[in-house]
């Protein structure tokens, strides 16, 4: 494990950022796993920018999301989806070819999950993947008691997460379950980083570094990747610092 800080979020974005193209850019059609939310945001705005610049070319890209909300997809103003699809999918003028995301209107949502390990299987692993963490401390969707070995599923959504969850709608929603991958999928990643920004995410963070490796705070697990980057900006580092 590696902790990074920096003074601001940008700064912070730009690091890893900076981290990520690296990544990318040795294996051949490599697969990269992108999560939504604030987090992760300046990051995708900075490889956004460098692209609109010619100074990355993602061409050989290709995408899998890391979660959805069940009853929502791209079409839902306020999905994981549709984020993505506003911030990195879009602006990058990706195929839809080289996108696998879970489609949360499926009528056979254990076939989306089936469908999405296949994806990551044909291009033999997840080079990279993106994450930020809950409140609670998730990481996707996998709540607080999620097992350690669990691969894409559907999970019925703690108290905190569906109250947390609210800020992406304009109007409120009823949020109960949501579709993810797992954590033991996530952690055959070759390489994952950690994204945290904000003073309100700083007690979480320090127990995701601080506490024991644990089910109940499943951001802790990660500590057991070989190759965990963690980025934060100052005020999510602020108790760690203290």
């Amino acid at each position: 494990m590696k902790i990074f800080v920096s003074d601001t979020y940008e700064m912070m974005s730009k690091q890893a950022a900076d981290e990520v193209i690296e990544i990318m850019q040795s294996p051949k059609q490599p697969l990269i796993c992108t999560a939504s939310g604030d987090s992760p945001a300046g990051l995708y705005k900075e490889l956004v920018e460098r692209a609109r610049k010619k100074q990355l070319d993602v061409s050989d890209w290709f995408f899998v999301g890391l979660d959805e909300w069940i009853g929502m997809n791209e079409d839902d103003e306020g999905s994981c989806r549709y984020h993505l699809n506003e911030q990195l999918f879009n602006p990058l003028q990706i195929a839809d070819d080289k996108i696998c995301f879970f489609n949360g209107r499926a009528n056979d949502l254990a076939a989306e999950c089936e469908q999405t390990e296949n994806f990551i299987h044909e291009h033999d692993v997840i080079e990279v993947a993106i994450l930020g963490v809950g409140m609670n401390g998730h990481i996707g969707m996998n709540e607080p008691g999620t097992s350690a070995d669990t691969r894409s599923h559907i999970i019925n959504l703690d108290t905190i997460t569906q109250q947390v969850g609210q800020k992406y709608f304009k109007i409120g929603q009823k949020l109960t379950q949501g579709i993810t991958l797992g954590i033991a999928t996530l952690m055959e990643a070759r390489n994952i980083i950690l994204l945290v920004s904000g003073k309100h995410k700083a007690e979480i963070t320090q127990k995701i570094i601080e506490n024991e490796i644990s089910e109940k705070l499943p951001a802790t697990i990660l500590r057991q990747h070989p190759s965990l980057k963690i980025y934060l900006d100052a005020e999510a580092a602020s108790k760690i610092l203290s």
